[in-house]
């Protein structure tokens, strides 16, 4: 297990967000975040990137303590996409794109061909190859995600931390970077507002309600009518999908 955590409790003031949060990500899977707003999921994922710190419990990184490990390491091998991410400057898409090889890179080291290379496989995947010379300020909200995405990639990170990446990307783009995610090689941890994108792709799910973990394993035993209705306040039928071996969800008028 790459990523870890026991028991994390996080606070503010004195106003309890994360409570008794302990799970691990399966090495090389896919694991969907999923809670109504306000259950914490956010403020887990900041925690697990090492922007904050916990209060108490511990995050492990193939069983180190991040606590332990050095800032530049962590951004080395970890990769975080925030929901709302921005860039002020206004740089070209390649500009920002190449930004996530900042880690790898020493005071003393010039840019490499490898380099190069990496940000160009960062911009095909990610669909901006053919913006790459536009202005940041001149994107839509969904090309700014998506660059936001390349620029992740091309950290060429072992964890891939997601916070609602599909917010302001049309149907086709959401199911593309769906695709894309879940058959990266690295752990990645998203979480989502989309059940059915989250039972399609994801091989695990966790379930946040009120900062605790109230469900947790695969899609078909996690998404559950009762779950639904008591977690989510909807009524929907849950069954096997004609398309796929995975659940999915009809909502109920």
């Amino acid at each position: 297990m790459s990523i870890k955590t026991e028991n994390l409790v996080w606070k503010i003031g004195r106003k309890t967000i994360l409570d008794g949060v302990s799970f691990e990500a399966p090495s090389g899977k896919m694991l969907g975040l999923l809670g109504p707003n306000g259950s914490g999921k956010t403020s887990l994922l900041r925690l697990l990137a090492g922007l904050k710190q916990p209060h108490a419990g511990q995050i492990t990184l193939d069983r180190k303590n991040i606590r332990t490990i050095g800032r530049r390491t962590i951004a080395q091998r970890v990769a975080f996409v925030e929901q709302h991410a921005t860039t002020n400057a206004n740089l070209r898409v390649i500009d920002v794109v190449k930004l996530g090889r900042f880690p790898h890179r020493s005071m003393f080291s010039g840019w490499t061909l490898a380099d190069d290379q990496i940000v160009e496989q960062a911009l095909e995947r990610a669909g901006m190859t053919g913006k790459r010379n536009e202005r940041w300020q001149s994107l839509s909200g969904g090309e700014k995600q998506r660059t936001h995405i390349a620029r992740a990639l091309a950290q060429s990170p072992k964890e891939l931390i997601l916070d609602e990446p599909t917010n302001h990307l049309d149907i086709q783009h959401q199911i593309g970077l769906m695709r894309l995610v879940s058959g990266l090689p690295v752990t990645s941890i998203v979480a989502m507002h989309d059940l059915n994108h989250a039972a399609m792709f994801c091989d695990e799910l966790i379930v946040m309600q009120s900062g605790r973990i109230v469900a947790s394993g695969m899609p078909e035993d996690v998404l559950t009518q009762e779950l639904l209705r008591d977690v989510f306040s909807v009524d929907a039928r849950v069954e096997t999908s004609p398309h796929h071996p995975r659940p999915h969800i009809h909502y109920l008028p």
